[in-house]
């Protein structure tokens, strides 16, 4: 009778090779007011943190500088990236992350190449023309072309133009709205939520230019290549939208 001569080489290499591991998929996340309902959202939809046993919203607030966050969903694996909101187009547009949340004015701004597949409903505010309260527009810049104060110069020269306007763009990058107050510009192309601040600095909007909300952004590349793992994500995001508060 022969002894056992064990496993042939073959089979040795099957059992001695793991099933291999999920690729993590990258998620830049805004740094920011915006964070805490976009990490309840991705709570509400089956993400869960890896690096701490609390709830997904308290785990990216916590204390830590650290700029990458680990996560899963389900058995996928998530890198989650704190970026600030203007960062986030470029790095999904060049692929260094696979998803991203960022808002609709700085998609149309930038002019990104991504797809927008979820409009998450969350940061809901308004891009406006606004100016000094009373004062009307036309009649506020005699002899030269209105001048129109923002941080969206290719937005709002767009949207003069569509009405048949020429106007000086001067591009300001921080509180815009001393700028009419100032003599520095006729009106101001900005983002309102409530309007208080407006008001509490003499101004009025003259007229809404679009509505404003976070979207969540795919690479393209990605969003084809991966999809056996981006997808099962979106449609949990889709339902979360739905599904009553808890």
């Amino acid at each position: 009778m022969s002894a056992d001569a064990g496993p042939t080489p073959a089979e040795a290499s099957k059992v001695a090779s793991p099933e291999p591991a999920l690729a993590p998929l990258t998620i830049a996340l805004p740094k920011g007011r915006s964070l805490k309902p976009v990490a309840k959202l991705l709570a509400q939809a089956g993400v869960v943190s890896t690096m701490s046993s609390k709830p997904l919203p308290e785990a990216l607030a916590d204390e830590s500088r650290a700029l990458v966050r680990t996560a899963r969903f389900g058995d996928q694996p998530l890198e989650l990236l704190l970026l600030k909101p203007d960062d986030i187009p470029t790095y999904v547009e060049y692929g260094t992350a696979d998803l991203g949340v960022c808002g609709r004015d700085v998609l149309v701004e930038r002019e990104v190449d991504v797809y927008q597949p979820v409009d998450l409903g969350i940061a809901r505010c308004r891009l406006v023309v606004a100016g000094r309260v009373g004062v009307d527009v036309a009649s506020s810049h005699t002899g030269r072309m209105p001048r129109v104060a923002t941080k969206f110069p290719r937005t709002a020269a767009a949207h003069f133009a569509r009405r048949g306007v020429q106007v000086e763009i001067v591009d300001v990058q921080g509180s815009v709205e001393l700028a009419p107050l100032l003599g520095l510009a006729d009106v101001i192309v900005d983002i309102v939520e409530t309007g208080t601040t407006l008001a509490e600095n003499g101004l009025e909007v003259k007229e809404e230019i679009s509505s404003v909300s976070s979207m969540l952004v795919a690479n393209r590349a990605a969003y084809k290549l991966r999809s056996a793992a981006v997808l099962p994500l979106l449609a949990a995001l889709r339902a979360a939208l739905v599904a009553p508060p808890a």
